[in-house]
This record gives C-alpha cells, structure tokens and sequence, in this order.
C-alpha cells in the first residue's frame, strides 16, 4: 500500500486485542510510524493505560462477538478519522489439550471469539475499504495454522479456519484493490502461555499422556522462553503494511519456518506414495 497520507496520518488502523500483549505492542509500533490506531479491545481503561492519549489514537470498548459492537466500532472509527486502512484482527485466545479433553463450552467460545469474532469485525470493516477500493485486511492466525499438533487440535482448528477464510478474502478483493495477508506467529514471548490467554482443558485423560500431557509440560517450561521477540513482529507489522506488493501468508518465526518446511516435505512425500490410489477414482478419460 502506497504511503498516502490522511489527516496528517500515514494510515488509519484498526487493531482488535489491542489492549495487552501483541496487539498493544502493534498499535504502539503502528503510533510510532505516523498513523492513526483506533485500538480495540474489552477494556478500554487498560488501553488508555497501556497506550496513553494522543490525537492519532481512538481506544474504543467492543467485544468481538458482538456484531453489532463491531459495527458501532467501525462507525465511531470512521467518524474520528473517516476511513479505516489497515484492519489488524488479532483478538483471540487457546485451548490447550488433546481433541477428546477439550470441552465443548470451550470450544464453542473460543470459535465465537477466533473464528467468528474475526468475521464480525471484517463484514464491519470491508464497506469501506470497497468504497475506496483500498485497504489492507491482516488476520493473525499462528504456526498452529498451518500444521496442527497434539495438545494444540481444536486451536489449531480456529487458525485452520481463519487461513482458509484469508486464502478466499485475497482472490476476492484482489480485484478491488485490497490486500489480504494471513500472518503465522511461532512462539513469541507473550503472555499467550499464560493463563489470560490460553484456556487448558480441566480433564485429563491418561491415554494421551506422551502426547497431548508432554505438550502441557512444555509449554509450562517454555512459557517466557520462547524464542521470538513481540516488538519485532511489531515491527514486521509495520513493515508489511508498508510494502507495495504484500503476501498472501507471512510467517514469522524460524520455528514457524521449520514448521511449514517439514509439514511441506511431510505433504509431499505422502502424497507421492499414495498417488496411485488418489488417481484412481476418477471417471474414465
């Protein structure tokens, strides 16, 4: 996206989750670049701590599941500042635990949060992106994304979601002049581990002891150890929103690298072995 300034503003963005973690760490990168923030998130009051006051900033109360907060937010954006650029959807929490502990109450809300939280802020945000034909909508999905792992299936499945959903959006609003980028997060040294964002399933079943209960024990001894630094995905942020000819996925993270390397070389071999049989069903040419 060319660097058109509005307002005195390089740019108006509209970040979700912003009041703690990545999502502040976005905005105040975002703040630091000459743009507008409108940064949203549950509570307003940890915002304004957070991010302080200023005329580039417009912190504003919305719980993603509610639609029509959503819109409300987006109306009062447009008003402050007339336009929206760049939509940021990084409100979202995990689940941790195998698929059969994982309870269906959690489940339920953490889509409402990561799948269809995402979709009412977008659905809100696009009107006027289309009336420019501009705009650039960034979903924060996570190396679970792109491969799901034992301890991690239902969250992954939210992320699964929202890559799919960011594949479609790119070859629709390509046309229209506006950028859709999906970004895949490895383990950055957040507060996700923690218990503030990250739910972890109260059963626990002894069959999955190796799999799904040796990642619990991981994540505990990794929790504030892991190897990527927040300020510079923020900075990648701002970097990315910057480029003229933005991708559809950006990963982040050499974890995230190796990931996508060895599920790609895991693809490729299998679906080698087992072509025959996959070729199989067809009609006859």
């Amino acid at each position: 996206m060319a660097d058109i300034q509005h307002g005195g503003f390089k740019r108006v963005w509209f970040i979700t989750g912003a009041s703690r973690g990545i999502g502040a760490l976005i905005a105040e990168a975002a703040l630091a670049d000459g743009n507008a923030v409108v940064a949203a998130g549950r509570n307003v009051g940890a915002i304004v701590e957070r991010l302080g006051i200023s005329p580039g900033l417009l912190p504003i109360a919305l719980d993603v599941t509610d639609e029509a907060q959503a819109k409300a937010a987006v109306r009062a954006a447009e008003e402050k500042f007339g336009r929206i650029d760049v939509l940021i959807n990084n409100a979202g929490f995990g689940l941790m635990g195998a698929v059969e502990e994982s309870a269906d109450k959690d489940v339920r809300h953490m889509y409402d949060t990561n799948v269809f939280g995402l979709l009412n802020v977008t659905r809100a945000v696009l009107p006027t992106m289309r009336a420019n034909r501009s705009g650039h909508v960034i979903n924060i999905s996570s190396i679970g994304g792109y491969r799901g792992a034992a301890g991690f299936g239902v969250y992954s499945s939210t992320k699964f979601a929202v890559e799919g959903i960011t594949e479609a959006m790119h070859d629709e609003l390509k046309p229209l002049g506006i950028h859709a980028t999906v970004v895949e997060p490895g383990y950055f040294r957040t507060d996700f581990l923690d218990g503030s964002s990250l739910v972890v399933a109260p059963d626990v079943i002894d069959d999955y002891d190796a799999t799904s209960g040796a990642v619990r024990r991981i994540a505990a001894q990794l929790n504030h150890k892991q190897p990527g630094d927040p300020t510079k995905l923020a900075a990648a942020m701002v970097a990315l929103v910057g480029a003229p000819n933005p991708p559809l996925r950006l990963p982040l993270g050499t974890d995230t690298l190796a990931a996508i390397a060895a599920k790609n070389d895991h693809v490729t071999r299998e679906t080698e072995a087992w072509k025959d049989l996959s070729a199989s069903t067809d009609f006859p040419a």
